[in-house]
């Protein structure tokens, strides 16, 4: 590995002192450096263009499928369960949130695996992995030889001012901060996972993210992978409105597919970003990988797949927006796209894609919306990959999964002939309520609104 510089030392001996291991040391080394000379991270509109017609999912015939049924027992996946929440209000892992049917996303992944009989490994961080694995390990049918879980490495934050660490003695936690999924291709091989995997026979693995239940081991995606002796594969669905402002797919000048993420991205260059009609595919963070050629690239590359760097600009207290200004390079587990040769990716539906960010997915899933299926894929119905329901929640009554819950005492209403549900105000549902089409309701009074036992809504409602 090279020497690390003079300026870095500072980074490396607080790393070093955190025991985290030389090659993730010398990996946040590359990006510091570039940092240092001023490289932005920034994809610019004249570097890239749009992707045109892609393999579509739906059309992958029965022969795939049975590739994938064979090649299925030299499968694992791998979900990355370092999210705590804090958004939602939970100071707990995200994955420990019940979901659907009284399961937790824990639950539903676990089980999910048992039935497609595939080990589970979780990419934890230091806040999530114990109280995860005491989920993980009730389901005696997941034990294996390979490891349960592995953590994702931290890296300091860096003083925006000189450059340096930052110091922040009211809470030396917040000096730290984690470097990204990107990071999950280290982390494999630092703590002994790849290694694992490989010598226990495995050759591919399904990578996405724990708060996703629309994202399972599909046969003909698989058999596709594999019959095409693929290195990297993502999934993309089509880009909405609602998706304008997340990353999108593109194509470098010599083809090559690259991912851009809005922090990528310069300002002059937004409208084109947000432009759905133009970048019409967006990242699902569902993954396939060919093991034994990470491997191959990674030992190749001395342990670095040289991920395009993301420079985010923030206080070292987020909560304190005059707390110190710091950098966060991060870099994103899809961008692989780019380093690996031949890499694809591929179109899937929507029903793969079934994330939860805030309370208003939440609240989604837990409707009659999505069903839990026989294979524990959490699945729109019919009439909602139609329909597409919006869900919009004053964020000032349901920001936080306890406000939620207050709220709805009895469980989700019926969202599933629903087309757009909105609540302004301080609203508390009663059990049985059914909406239909366009719900809006609007409470300007001071004291809260109760809406009555098995009320079916449809239109606009206004308490003033």
């Amino acid at each position: 590995m090279k020497q690390l510089s003079a300026h870095f030392m500072p980074f490396a001996e607080r790393m070093q002192a955190e025991g985290l291991p030389d090659i993730f040391v010398h990996t946040f080394a590359h990006y510091y450096e570039q940092l240092a000379k001023g490289v932005t991270g920034l994809i610019t509109e004249s570097e890239i263009e749009p992707v045109g017609l892609l393999p579509d999912v739906t059309q992958f015939s029965e022969e795939l499928a049975e590739v994938g049924e064979r090649v299925l027992p030299r499968t694992a996946v791998i979900k990355l369960n370092g999210g705590l929440g804090t958004s939602m209000g939970l100071e707990q892992a995200k994955s420990l949130l019940v979901v659907k049917n009284n399961l937790t996303f824990l639950d539903v992944i676990a089980r999910q695996s048992i039935r497609m009989d595939v080990p589970l490994i979780l990419m934890d961080s230091f806040s999530t992995q114990e109280e995860s694995l005491a989920v993980v390990c009730q389901y005696e049918e997941l034990e294996t030889a390979l490891p349960r879980s592995f953590l994702q490495h931290k890296e300091p934050k860096i003083r925006c001012s000189d450059l340096l660490p930052v110091d922040w003695p009211a809470n030396p936690s917040l000096e730290w901060c984690p470097p990204g999924h990107g990071d999950i291709y280290t982390a494999l091989v630092t703590s002994g996972t790849l290694d694992a995997l490989l010598a226990q026979g495995y050759e591919y693995a399904f990578v996405s993210n724990a708060d996703n239940l629309g994202a399972v081991i599909d046969y003909p995606i698989l058999g596709y992978f594999a019959h095409h002796g693929l290195p990297f594969m993502m999934e993309v669905a089509d880009r909405t409105r609602m998706d304008r402002k997340g990353g999108h797919l593109a194509q470098q000048r010599d083809g090559r597919l690259i991912l851009r993420e809005s922090a990528q991205c310069p300002e002059e260059d937004q409208d084109a970003f947000q432009d759905i009609t133009r970048y019409k595919y967006f990242n699902t963070n569902n993954l396939w990988l060919h093991l034994p050629t990470l491997q191959r690239v990674m030992v190749r590359q001395d342990y670095r797949l040289g991920l395009p760097m993301i420079r985010n600009r923030k206080t070292v207290d987020p909560r304190d927006v005059t707390s110190t200004p710091v950098y966060q390079l991060e870099t994103a587990m899809g961008s692989a796209l780019a380093v690996f040769k031949g890499a694809q990716a591929v179109r899937v539906p929507r029903s793969r894609f079934a994330p939860v960010k805030t309370t208003n997915e939440l609240l989604l899933i837990r409707s009659d919306a999505y069903v839990l299926a026989a294979d524990f894929r959490v699945a729109p119905t019919q009439a909602q990959q139609s329909a597409q329901t919006v869900v919009l929640l004053d964020p000032e009554h349901f920001k936080f999964v306890s406000d939620l819950e207050a709220r709805f005492p009895h469980g989700a209403p019926s969202l599933a002939s629903c087309t757009r549900f909105e609540v302004e105000g301080d609203v508390c549902f009663g059990p049985g309520v059914v909406c239909q089409g366009e719900v809006k309701i609007m409470n300007k009074r001071r004291q809260q609104v109760q809406i009555a036992e098995g009320a079916v809504m449809q239109g606009t409602y206004c308490f003033d």
